[in-house]
Order: C-alpha cells, then sequence, then structure tokens
C-alpha cells in the first residue's frame, strides 16, 4: 500500500513539474524575443521619442521647447520608452507563447473561439493606442497649450510628458478590449445579450463619465473617447449574439473523446 501511495504521489508531482519546465522554458523564450526587439531599437531611441513627442511639440508656442529637470531624463526616458514599445511590438509572440502553455486543458470548442479572441485582442489594443496618438493627443495638447496664461512658458520635463502618454496608451489600450471582454462575459455565463442590452443606458453613461476623467473639460474631447466605447460595447453585443452558444453534440462528444 505505501509503495502504491508512492507511486501515485510522484504521478502527481511528475506533470506539476513538467508544466513549471515548460512554463519557464515560455517565459524565457518571451524575455529573449523582448530583449531582441529591444537591442533592434535602442538604436532609435531618440528618434522614437521624437516622434512620440510631435503632438506636443508641434503646437509649443516658437522659441519653446520640452526640458530635462533631471540629469539623468535624457538617457532614460528614451530607453523607458524603447523598452515598452518592445513588449508592445512582442505582444504578439508572447501571446502565441501562453496560448501554447494553455490551450492543452482547454475543450476544443475553447480552442476555437480563444485563437480569434487572441488575435483581435492584440489588434484593437494596437488600435486603442493608434487613435490616443492620432485623434486624442493633438486634442488634449491643443487644448493645455491654449488655456495656460500669456505670461507662462510651456516646457514640458521629458519624463513627466513620457508618463503621461504611456498611462494614456495603456488607458485607450485596454478602453479598446471593451468588445473582447463583453463576449466573454456573454459567454462565460456572467450575464446575457438580452440582459446587457437592457442596461444600455447606464452603459451610455459610464461611458461620458470615463471620457469625462480621461480627457480634457471639453465636449469634443470627451464625446471622441466616450462614442467609440460605446460603439464598441454595441460590437461586443453583436459579436455575442452571432458568437456565443451553447456547444453543439458534436462538441460535447469531441470533448468527451478528447
Amino acid at each position: 500500500m505505501a509503495k502504491l501511495n508512492e507511486s501515485e504521489s510522484g504521478a502527481e508531482e511528475q506533470p506539476l513539474i513538467s508544466h513549471l519546465v515548460e512554463l519557464r522554458q515560455r517565459l524565457i523564450w518571451a524575455l529573449l524575443i523582448v530583449m531582441l526587439v529591444f537591442l533592434s531599437l535602442f538604436y532609435f531611441a531618440n528618434d522614437l521619442y521624437a516622434y512620440l513627442s510631435e503632438p506636443l511639440t508641434a503646437l509649443l508656442p516658437p522659441g519653446t521647447s520640452m526640458i530635462a529637470t533631471d540629469v539623468t531624463s535624457p538617457f532614460f526616458a528614451p530607453f523607458k520608452l524603447t523598452l515598452v514599445l518592445s513588449i508592445f511590438a512582442a505582444m504578439p509572440f508572447i501571446l502565441h507563447q501562453i496560448w501554447g502553455f494553455i490551450a492543452p486543458g482547454l475543450y476544443s470548442h475553447e480552442r476555437r473561439i480563444a485563437i480569434p479572441l487572441l488575435i483581435s485582442s492584440i489588434a484593437l489594443f494596437y488600435s486603442g493606442i493608434a487613435f490616443a496618438y492620432f485623434v486624442v493627443f493633438p486634442l488634449i495638447f491643443g487644448f493645455f497649450t491654449s488655456v495656460g496664461p500669456e505670461n507662462v512658458a510651456v516646457m514640458t520635463d521629458i519624463s513627466s510628458y513620457l508618463n503621461f502618454v504611456l498611462k494614456l496608451f495603456f488607458a485607450f489600450g485596454i478602453v479598446f478590449e471593451i468588445p473582447i471582454a463583453t463576449l466573454l462575459i456573454i459567454w462565460s455565463g456572467l450575464s446575457t445579450v438580452e440582459d446587457l442590452t437592457s442596461k444600455r443606458a447606464y452603459v451610455v453613461v459610464g461611458c461620458f463619465v470615463v471620457g469625462m476623467l480621461l480627457t480634457p473639460p471639453d465636449v469634443i474631447s470627451q464625446s471622441l473617447l466616450a462614442l467609440p466605447m460605446w460603439l464598441l460595447f454595441e460590437l461586443g453585443i453583436i459579436l455575442g449574439r452571432v458568437i456565443v452558444r451553447k456547444p453543439s453534440e458534436d462538441d460535447a462528444e469531441t470533448d468527451e473523446q478528447e
């Protein structure tokens, strides 16, 4: 009996150890690809920062520029930006490694929907960043540079600007994941399409509240964030109606065979 218990314990420990080894290997590959992208972009770090700061520098009054209040800022600000961009650029590979780790534990119908969700989430996150850079930033910086006192020169610190921009990038990238979040809520059974549709009025109000908190206090900027959030929510509802369904009998039989 003691030998039988030892063999069962060893059988339980062996899969756990193999999973941990696989997880470590995939994390190492993810870190290596991030490092490789970082090394390839670091030479252009200053150019990347100049491109990132263009929405603000294009609106600065003549004779003014961005400044560095810290001795190390001219180096660490572009360094930080390059590192974040490397993670963004390597995100498809990182998610591929995550997918390769969790895919064996999913049912067949779950795997069929998970791959499009991963691809869509990446595309939506990048779309949110692009929307923030090309649409929101010119409006925000145009507003802030125009409302200051006439005797105050607008000279933004490069580190403060980078932190502000990265926060908005993450905020808009996450906001653009609303269709995926809505679809997952419906798919998991936490709510239904009909229930979410009945709460549309509350969602619209919430979108404008979020828009008010993340943008300058003008109607145009608030609407540029609130309206896409509402439309993305509606897109999630449409996807929920089309994609989410109960697993068919064939799926159930396939899952049982697996």
